[in-house]
């Protein structure tokens, strides 16, 4: 499933007219109105841009309906994945050593509290 979500999709929920600026934007984190301007600006002074926005629109995919969410978390979460994967692992790995970390406080805490379940969890060894 994670394929689907560091691809490169047209959102046509949010498109102004095919959705290309809309999906860069969904796909980078930067704001739609910046792709907007970018793409206007470079038209009117090139020309060349309006080819690559009309070829990305004829051979982009529209965004699966399951994609579209409003968890504001999971959408950064997957813009970080797509940025950097290796930083994203990078940071999962060290959110579960600071759990794994947390809850050996916590099963300290408790067996040492306890003589009755840390005799028991001795015994289990």
């Amino acid at each position: 499933m994670a394929g689907t979500h560091t691809k490169f999709y047209l959102d046509k929920q949010n498109a102004k007219w095919k959705g290309v600026c809309s999906g860069l934007a969904d796909y980078t984190g930067i704001d739609a109105i910046w792709f907007r301007l970018g793409l206007i600006a470079l038209t009117i002074g090139q020309g060349w841009p309006a080819i690559l926005y009309i070829a990305a629109a004829w051979m982009g995919n529209p965004k699966p309906v399951h994609l579209y969410t409003d968890d504001r978390q999971d959408q950064k979460f997957w813009q970080g994945v797509r940025q950097s994967p290796a930083r994203t692992t990078r940071d999962i790995r060290s959110r579960f050593r600071e759990i794994d970390h947390r809850l050996a406080e916590m099963e300290t805490y408790y067996v040492s509290n306890n003589k009755q379940l840390a005799d028991e969890i001795e015994s289990l060894r």
